[in-house]
C-alpha cells in the first residue's frame, strides 16, 4: 500500500506491506532509530511516538494507520540545535541509565507537560506507568520531569512539530 506520513515535519511517501508496524516503518524505512523496539506487546513503552499529537505505542500501530497523519518521534523534540527541556532534565537529573526506555519516557513526559505543565510526583508516575525502566526505581525519571516543568526554557517543547499537510508539499516528499 502507498502511504504518505509526515514525520517530524517532513513528508515521506512509501509503498509498505499492510502488516508493517509503525515502529519498523520509522526505524527501517526512514531510518529514524531513536524510537526503540522492545516487546511487540505494548508492555515496555520504549516505542512511544505521537500520532496526530497523541502518544501511541508504535509496536501496536500499523504504518498504514498513519497514512495522512503526523508522527512525532524523539528526534523531533530537539529544535534548531536546542534540546527540549525534558531532554535537558533527563540529562541533568540522571533520568536515564542504559537509555533503552528513554525515547518513550521523553515522548510521554513531553506530552504530559504540554497538557499539565506542573504535574505532581504522583501524576508523573501515573503518566509513565505504561512504561518499563529496568535500570532505575523511577526516582530520577520523576526528578527529570519535575526539572523540565520548572525550567520550560526557550525550546517550547509544546510547539507542534510535524503538523504540516503532506499533500501540500509533494516536492519535499522524501524518497
Amino acid at each position: 500500500m502507498k502511504i504518505t506520513v509526515t514525520v517530524n515535519g517532513e513528508a515521506y511517501a512509501r509503498d509498505v506491506e499492510p502488516r508493517l508496524l509503525l515502529v519498523h516503518f520509522l526505524r527501517d524505512d526512514i531510518g529514524l532509530t531513536g524510537t526503540h523496539w522492545g516487546c511487540d506487546t505494548s508492555n515496555c513503552g520504549a516505542c512511544v511516538v505521537w500520532l496526530d499529537e497523541v502518544p501511541v505505542k508504535s509496536c501496536t500501530v500499523l504504518a498504514v494507520m498513519a497514512d495522512g497523519k503526523a508522527v512525532r518521534t524523539v528526534e523531533g523534540l530537539e529544535r534548531d540545535g536546542v534540546l527540549d527541556p525534558v531532554q535537558e532534565g533527563f540529562s541533568t537529573c540522571h533520568g536515564l541509565q542504559c537509555g533503552f526506555c528513554t525515547p518513550g519516557m521523553l515522548m510521554t513526559s513531553r506530552w504530559l507537560l504540554d497538557h499539565h505543565p506542573d504535574p505532581s510526583e504522583a501524576e508523573i508516575r501515573e503518566a509513565v506507568s505504561g512504561q518499563i525502566c529496568r535500570c532505575t526505581g523511577y526516582e530520577n525519571i520523576v526528578k527529570s520531569v519535575r526539572w523540565a516543568a520548572e525550567n520550560p526554557g526557550p525550546a517550547n517543547g509544546g510547539a507542534s512539530a510535524g503538523s504540516g499537510d503532506p499533500a501540500s508539499s509533494e516536492e519535499s516528499v522524501a524518497p
